[in-house]
This record gives structure tokens, sequence and C-alpha cells, in this order.
């Protein structure tokens, strides 16, 4: 009996393990299978696909997607024929750099020219190549090209002393993107008229200048002035948007050339919250402005001494070149007296993002480096005022330099007070007499209401009311207070005679009023450009330091403009 029932129960279990097999290696069967298809989906995945299952902002800053082609192919004969390109290329760069270099040369020398000049034995590696799709009639390419050269590079320096030092740039680390410009496209060999060439793109210039048989710290700024000529050099004559125009066909290619294309207009109103890089006080806040970052093309502010918070309110012209890939960038710095100044932050602005002939006004978040593409410390806020004028344009928007333009804009008060020319009704110049140009009126101010102002009482309201201050002339008026309310209403309208609205600001502070005192809620900082240009508008302000908060404000300009000769 008992082994029959052993059998029993050894058969049931028996069947259970194999059946129970099956089914697992069935399961796994099936996990291998899914697993196989996924992995032959993600094999045929593109750039595109991934980008759409996974938004950019979650990639790690390691992870770029690249368009470039490899161009392993290019660089083995490169390697083979550079001794050729670098006799007949050296010659070439040394006659075309010289003149720059002495267009840029610093005061303290008298002289400064090379004395030799080879790019050595180790070749440039070419890591990819792309088409840019620009949609005009020729082809553009870009090469990025790294290159750790061996260069024999000796500039003969003379000062001002009569002291001459032969040094030697070395140590030459590159990598960037140049760019190629086949147009116009024609039918005859080799179908295009012309070459142009550029670096569109400088990721890194790295090379240390030595005094041959001495040290170049014996002459103290020496090493400051050459370096910061030879980048300006390279900056002023090959970086983008200059470019270099070489004619294969008998043709006219002026149009190839680099032309002013517009003026940007800056206001540099304000910064926030800025990082203090002082252990002592606070930090004393100035900005650096520039699209090519050329030493007589970079504006600086004035300084704000012991401030976090600094209001600016200065005005900045810049030339326009090629509106579709040049940027404005910002820099804050912390001023050390007789130290180098320390960086606070930096921003940009892409040209391309502004509407021509509308004011933006933007708020722009500080960061340590415009490369890195992710910096989520806060180190504060600049507040910008944008306007771009391209030249001649002709559908629909006026240029407001154009000699036909009415003096009633402010960008033709800026553009006169600029250039010294004094301008009749009509537009034509009639004297180069130097005038400044004073933008006089009335400004009022309609305080319409408020909206989730802070809690600053006990009880969990307060008792607003509104300070208006004219910044220049220091005119003050304040609204009623109204009580027991964070959602208050005024519609009280206030006027105020303004000597010089290019340069002034208003400033609206909201107070809680207290039986023994007040206590401060917020404040919105504004200047008149939108008003004066628009002549009246209506909008929603937020309160700066404060967690919630708003003003909503009526704003109108009645413009009376005179000129006083300077």
């Amino acid at each position: 009996m008992a082994f029959l029932l052993g059998l029993v129960v050894g058969l049931v279990v028996g069947l259970a393990l194999i059946v129970g097999f099956v089914r697992s290696e069935n399961a796994r069967s099936k996990m291998r299978t899914e697993l196989a298809t996924t992995i032959a989906a993600f094999a045929r995945m593109t750039v595109e696909d991934s980008r759409k299952i996974l938004p950019a902002e979650f990639y790690p800053s390691w992870v770029v997607f690249s368009q470039r082609q490899k161009l392993n192919w290019l660089n083995l004969q490169l390697v083979k024929i550079w001794p050729y390109v670098d006799a007949a290329a050296s010659e070439l760069i040394r006659a075309s750099v010289e003149p720059v270099l002495e267009q840029y040369r610093p005061i303290i020398l008298s002289s400064l020219k090379f004395s030799k000049f080879t790019l050595g034995t180790v070749a440039p590696q070419f890591t990819g190549v792309s088409i840019i799709e620009d949609g005009g009639s020729g082809i553009t390419m870009e090469l990025e090209m790294n290159w750790d050269g061996n260069p024999s590079i000796i500039l003969d320096i003379k000062t001002r002393l009569g002291v001459s030092l032969p040094v030697q740039v070395k140590d030459i680390g590159f990598t960037g993107v140049f760019r190629l410009i086949f147009k116009p496209l024609v039918n005859e060999f080799p179908c295009f008229g012309a070459v142009c060439y550029s670096l569109r793109q400088k990721k890194k210039l790295d090379f240390t200048l030595k005094v041959i048989g001495g040290d170049i710290s014996a002459i103290p700024g020496i090493s400051d002035a050459i370096e910061g000529t030879i980048r300006d050099a390279i900056e002023d004559s090959i970086t983008w948007p200059v470019r270099k125009v070489v004619p294969i066909l008998p043709g006219d290619y002026s149009d190839l050339e680099l032309k002013p294309v517009g003026m940007l207009e800056v206001k540099l109103v304000q910064a926030k919250d800025l990082t203090n890089k002082d252990i002592i006080g606070k930090s004393d806040p100035y900005a650096e402005l520039y699209i090519r970052p050329l030493r007589d093309r970079t504006k600086t502010s004035k300084i704000i001494n012991n401030d976090l918070n600094p209001i600016w309110n200065e005005h900045f012209e810049f030339i326009v070149e090629d509106a579709t890939t040049q940027h404005l960038v910002v820099k804050i710095f912390d001023d050390e007296g007789l130290q180098a100044s320390e960086l606070i932050g930096c921003a940009q602005v892409q040209l391309s993002e502004l509407e021509p002939g509308k004011v933006k006004d933007i708020w722009l978040n500080l960061v340590k480096d415009l490369e890195v593409q992710r910096d989520n410390k806060n180190r504060g806020q600049v507040h910008l005022e944008l306007l771009y004028c391209p030249f001649g344009m002709e559908n629909g928007f006026t240029n407001p330099f154009a000699s036909s333009f009415s003096m009633t804009s402010l960008e033709k008060v800026l553009k006169s007070g600029a250039d010294g020319i004094e301008v009749t009704g009509n537009g034509n110049a009639i004297t180069q007499r130097r005038r400044e140009v004073i933008v006089r009126g009335v400004l009022s101010v309609t305080v319409i209401s408020a909206e989730d102002l802070p809690v600053v009482d006990l009880m969990g309201k307060a008792d607003p009311y509104v300070v208006l201050t004219m910044k220049k002339s220091e005119t003050k008026n304040k609204t009623r207070v109204v009580n027991d309310c964070l959602n208050p209403v005024w519609n009280q309208t206030f006027d105020f005679v303004v000597e010089d609205g290019l340069h002034d600001m208003l400033i609206l502070e909201v107070w809680d009023h207290d039986t023994f005192g007040k206590d401060y809620m917020g404040r919105c900082i504004l200047t008149l450009t939108k008003v004066i240009l628009e002549g009246e508008y209506k909008d929603r302000f937020k309160l700066d330091g404060a967690k919630s908060g708003s003003l909503y404000l009526h704003l109108k300009w009645l413009p009376q403009h005179i000129y006083r000769d300077t």
C-alpha cells in the first residue's frame, strides 16, 4: 500500500516539475523574443526618434547629437601633403596676418612683425563635416578641426623704449569649425563662382609666449598685451561673420563681402540677486557687452559700488553684420580695484530671436560659462531692453535710422545724438554740429490695481499703498491706503514732468501701512522706452523682492523734444 502511494505521489510531483519547466522555458523564450524585438527597434531608431522619446533636458551634458560625418580619409591624405601645404600656406598667412597685427599693435610697442612663420610638421585633424541648408543659391559646408601643432612662429617685437624682443609662439592648441561657402552656383565648370572661408566657431585657442633667451615677465604687461593683440587679430581677420572671398570665375562678388546689416540698440537696465564675490561688504558690479569680442567694440557700464541689485539704465549701440548667427553677450564682473575683476556671471541673446523694429524686454539668467549647457546655480539675473533695426528693410517696416524717418521716434533721437548730426523735420542733415537730444515730456501713470500681494500682517491681511518715484528728479507721489486687502484697486492717476526720458526710470514701491510704521512689500522698476515708442500701453508687472504679487498699470506719454548743443 505504501509503495502504491509513493508511486502516485512521485508521478504527480514529476508531472508538476515537467509542466513547470515547460512553462518556464516558454516564458523565457517569449521574453527573449520581446527583448530581441526591442533591440531591433532601437537599432533602427534614428536621432530624431530618440529626441521624440526623451526630451533633451533629460540627457547628461556629455551626450551630443552630431550631424557631422567623419573624415578619416581626408586626414590620411592631409598627412601626406602637409609639407607642401605648410610651404604654400605659411607665406600667405604671414602676409595676411601681419597688417592685422599692426592694426591692433599695443601702444607700448613700436613694431610687431613675424621674423619666422611655419606651420610645423603636425597636420590638423578634421573630425567632421556637415552641409548647412540655408535655402540660398550656394552650398555651405562646415568642417570641424583639431590642431595640436608644433609650428615655428617667432615675433620680432620692438618696444617704445628701444628694446627688441624675439618672442616665440608655441604649444598651440586649437579646436574650431571652419565654414566654406561655394557661391553663386553657375552653369560653368567648376559650377560655382567664388569660395568664401571663415572661422565659424572658435571653441578653443591656447598658446604660450616665450622670449627666446629671456623671460617675458621681465617687462610688466607685455605678455597680456601681445596675447590680446593676437586674439583680436584672429577675431577681426577671419572669425565669422568676417569672411575671405576667393574668386574662382571672373565676376563681381562684392555681395559676398562683410557688410553691416543693421543696428542693435541695447539698454542695460539693471541686475538682481547677484552672487556676492566679496568677503567683506558686497560686490561692486559692472557689465561688459559685445557682439564681436573686440576691444574697440566692447561696451562697459559704470561701476555700482556695494550693491547686489544694481541699476544702470545705460544705453549702447552695436553694429550687426549677420543677424542670423550673431548674438549679444553680457558679462557681469565684480570690480576689484587694482586687481583683476572677478566674473559674477554671463548671458547671451541670439539676435535671430528679435523681431525687427520691436522693443524686447528680457530678463536673462546668469551662468558661469556660456559653453556649459546646464548650470542650475543661481548667479542672478540681468535686465535688458533690445531693439534691432535692419538697414533698408522694406516689407512694411520703416528703418528708424533712415534719413527720411520722422524725428518723433526714440530710435531717431538716439541715432541723431550718437552721430552728432542736426536733423531737420524732413530728415535731411543740415549741420555737423554736435547736438544732444533730450526727450522731454509728461508721463501719466495710472495705478489701476494689484493682485496676490504677500501677507505681512499677523492677521493675514495688509493695508497696501504705492509710492511712485522718478529716479533722476526724485519726484514722488503715492496712492491712498486700501485697508485689509491683498487685491487692492486704486484707479489713481499721477502726472510727472520728465526732463530726460531716455535716461530716467519710474520706480513703484508697494508698502503696507501700519499705525507705528510701514512694511516693504516689493517694487517694480520701469524704463520709459516702451511708453515713449508706443505712446500708451497697459500691462501687469511682477513685484521684485516679493514672493508673489503684481501691479496693473496704464502708462501714457506726451512728448516734447528739445535740443541742447554740446
